[in-house]
């Protein structure tokens, strides 16, 4: 019926099936960005946001989530990753996060990689909503993947 992999061929939603699949090393890279005002920005470089170091707080949770990934998004393997590094870097009117999630198994792990970016900049939005409300969280997506059968990914920037 379908060539979505998590779709039966009765059209019902499951988890796909990697027990006949080989382990290989697989890695993924996610990038979003959070945008907001000057002020903030400057408080947050500066360790001076109303809740304390929000880069620490942000690196922590996206890290946490990651592991997580299998209990928040329906149909994902939980997965025991072998690392995942979360990055931050200020530009002109935003902070952009860049996670690295990788392992060694039967499945990717793109999904972690783009869940620690997304929950370091909803994290970063907590700990700065004192000074701006009005910041905005976009552009998350997955930048390159290695490994498994359909081999080494790279987005176009």
């Amino acid at each position: 019926m379908s060539k979505l992999t998590h779709l039966g061929e009765d059209g019902a939603a499951r988890m796909v099936d990697i027990g006949g699949k080989t382990a290989s090393e697989r890695v993924a890279i996610a990038s979003g960005r959070i945008a907001m005002t000057a002020e903030t920005l400057a408080a947050v470089r500066d360790g001076n946001a109303p809740k304390g170091d929000v880069l620490a707080a942000a690196r922590i949770a996206g890290i946490m989530a990651a592991k997580r990934t299998g209990e928040l998004i329906p149909l994902c393997h939980p997965l025991a990753l072998d690392a995942v590094e979360l990055d931050f870097t200020f530009e002109e009117d935003a902070i952009r996060a860049t996670a690295r999630a990788s392992l060694t198994g039967k499945t990717g792990v793109e999904m972690e990689a783009m869940v620690a970016v997304s929950t370091a900049l909803l994290t970063i939005y907590d700990m700065a909503k004192a000074v701006d409300k009005g910041m905005v969280i976009g552009e998350v997506r997955l930048i390159e993947k290695r490994g498994g059968k359909s081999g080494h990914w790279k987005a176009e920037l």
